[in-house]
Formats: structure tokens, C-alpha cells, sequence
């Protein structure tokens, strides 16, 4: 039987229902509802149980869902049951504010080094890593197995870089740099461009 292929938008929202639902259970709440879900969020309640309703059966019908277990199960879904160590590319302001950021620990990542090409960087400790040689980048990331890399290197350095975390064995890139990469197929990237979701919020002003 075929593998079900679930649309990429609708795995775009599972982890915006999972940090909701972590939101609901440090409240103190053991059930939700579609409806309540729907309204904190600004989606339909008939669409977020289309969504879930690809995944199996998680509530029934008046009764909700229990938080513990969705949580669970949406964890499951998305891999982060267990811990990824990521790697971050750029010494600059964002790449050190990612080393330094304490909220990936419970979200089921872990920044494990940071890379720079920069001498006067290289060797200097942020958020508690020192910074490695970029020239090294490839045999270290091979080595430690990291599969996640954040890149936050300037645009015109960025394809070259890319292609050297493919090379290392890296499969997904969270990519800072405003530029759309040329990958193979199976390499997932993301794109973080604050300008562009700016631009996207003033069309609305």
C-alpha cells in the first residue's frame, strides 16, 4: 500500500497546534476542544480536526481531546519525541543569539556548535560553544552525525555554505540568509525572512 502523503501546509500547522496545546497543559488543562483550539488560533475548528483526522483518530465527538496524549502523539508525528542536535553556521548577531537562545531544549532540539570564518571569531566562546573554523565544517558536522544545520551566514555566502552542509550530511537547513538555495530534492529548507513577513503585515496596514 501506498504511503498517505500529507499536504505541507498542513504539516506546517502541527507544530503551532503542539506549542498550543503545551500552552494549555502548563495552565494546569487536561482536555480541549476543536472549537477552543480554532478560536486561540484563528483557524476553523473544522479544519484543525481535518488535520489531525490524517494522523488517526485522537478525540471523540462532545468529549475533546486529552492534552497529554495529543501531545504525545503530535511529538511522535513530528520526530521530536527524542533530541536533534543542530549545528549553527554564522558567528554574526543572529547566529548568536540562536546559540544563546534557551527555548529549543523542550522543543526537542539542541544547538551542539557554531561555525564562522571570521579569525577573530573563531576560537571566542558564545553561549557557552566556541566558535569553530568554517574550513572545518564539513569533516566536523560529518563526524558528529547532525542532520540540522541553522544558517544565518550573509547572502552571498550562503549557496556555497549550503552545499557544504549538504556535503557534510546535513538534511535540513533553517536558512536565515535572504536567499533562495539551490538543493538537491531531498534536502528540506526553511526560510526565516523577517522582511518578508513584514512586508506581508503592511499590505494589512
Amino acid at each position: 500500500m501506498a504511503e498517505k502523503v500529507i499536504p505541507d501546509i498542513v504539516v506546517a500547522r502541527l507544530p503551532i497546534y503542539l506549542r498550543t496545546l503545551q500552552q494549555l497543559k502548563a495552565e494546569g488543562r487536561n482536555i480541549t476542544l476543536s472549537q477552543e483550539l480554532g478560536e486561540m488560533l484563528g483557524i476553523s475548528a473544522a479544519q484543525i480536526r481535518k488535520d489531525l483526522s490524517l494522523f488517526g483518530e485522537f478525540g471523540k465527538q462532545g468529549t475533546g481531546y486529552n492534552i497529554s496524549y495529543l501531545i504525545d502523539r503530535l511529538c511522535e508525528i513530528l520526530n521530536v519525541g527524542k533530541e536533534w542536535e543542530v549545528a549553527v553556521i554564522g558567528a554574526g548577531d543572529i547566529g548568536s543569539a540562536l546559540v544563546s537562545y534557551q527555548g529549543f531544549a523542550n522543543r526537542g532540539f539542541r544547538v551542539n556548535m557554531i561555525f564562522d570564518k571570521n579569525p577573530e571569531k573563531i576560537g571566542t566562546k558564545l553561549g557557552g560553544f566556541f566558535v569553530k573554523n568554517s574550513d572545518d565544517l564539513v569533516e566536523t558536522i560529518r563526524s558528529s552525525e547532525i542532520k540540522i544545520a541553522m544558517l544565518t551566514v550573509p547572502a552571498e555566502n550562503a549557496q556555497e555554505v549550503a552545499e557544504k552542509l549538504v556535503e557534510a550530511g546535513v538534511k535540513a537547513i533553517l536558512n536565515y540568509a535572504p536567499i533562495y538555495l539551490k538543493l538537491p530534492s531531498d534536502i528540506r529548507v526553511q526560510y526565516i525572512d523577517p522582511s518578508v513577513h513584514l512586508q506581508h503585515m503592511t499590505y494589512y496596514l
